[in-house]
């Protein structure tokens, strides 16, 4: 049985070297107050002992303000810190998924995506969500293939599985997401690059709950 989604919005904190994690506190602490709630914490090229200290701080943050963190990867390490979920790789399997589920069963599993069939796997192994990426060409997303575009969004929004809408969301293109059926967007690059995180973050959350839901 899958949990629903906590927010239509996913901010992710992996943009390194152009924010350095002593700054990521910060952001975060900005994009609650802009009304974030839902935040995929990835920082994978941290030493262990600094991404678990640095994920420990910005989960009680998070909590603090009523949202909801998940941790990207490691399904053990997001166990240990109790996050509120884990986000599994794209070659996550269904044995990975069903070990997330037994380590965490009250937790929001989810599932990053690059094609039709890696919704299909995570759908058939009982994740609570997938991204599919990259939907539009963007430098955060480095060599998954070109851009899906909406028509592949459009087609896995059909499956029973809230995908979330990742690559070059924008506020021109997050409304066009929505209208093709994704139940969310994921948002890195235009938020954490920004010279203003809250008001960009801000911007998103209101042009999604402006656009019109799809079929």
């Amino acid at each position: 049985m899958t949990r629903g989604l906590p927010s239509p919005a996913e901010g992710e904190g992996d943009d390194r070297p152009n924010i350095e994690s002593a700054r990521l506190g910060v952001v975060v602490g900005q994009l609650l107050q802009s009304g974030a709630r839902w935040f995929w914490f990835r920082e994978r090229d941290m030493e262990a002992d600094s991404r678990k200290r640095l994920a420990c701080e910005l989960l009680a943050m998070v909590r603090m303000a009523g949202g909801v963190f998940t941790l990207g990867g490691n399904i053990d390490l997001a166990a240990a810190i109790e996050a509120d979920g884990v986000h599994l790789s794209g070659n996550a399997g269904s044995a990975e998924i069903d070990r997330a589920r037994r380590a965490m069963p009250n937790g929001l599993i989810g599932v990053s995506a690059h094609s039709l069939d890696d919704i299909d796997t995570a759908a058939g192994a009982g994740a609570d969500y997938a991204t599919l990426s990259p939907i539009f060409a963007t430098p955060s997303k480095p060599g998954y293939g070109p851009a899906l575009g909406l028509d592949a969004l459009r087609v896995a929004a059909r499956c029973d599985l809230p995908i979330l809408a990742l690559g070059g969301i924008t506020l021109e293109t997050a409304s066009a997401c929505r209208e093709a059926g994704a139940a969310g967007i994921a948002v890195m690059g235009s938020v954490m690059r920004s010279s203003d995180p809250a008001g960009t973050a801000g911007a998103l959350l209101e042009a999604w709950s402006q656009a019109p839901e799809g079929p």
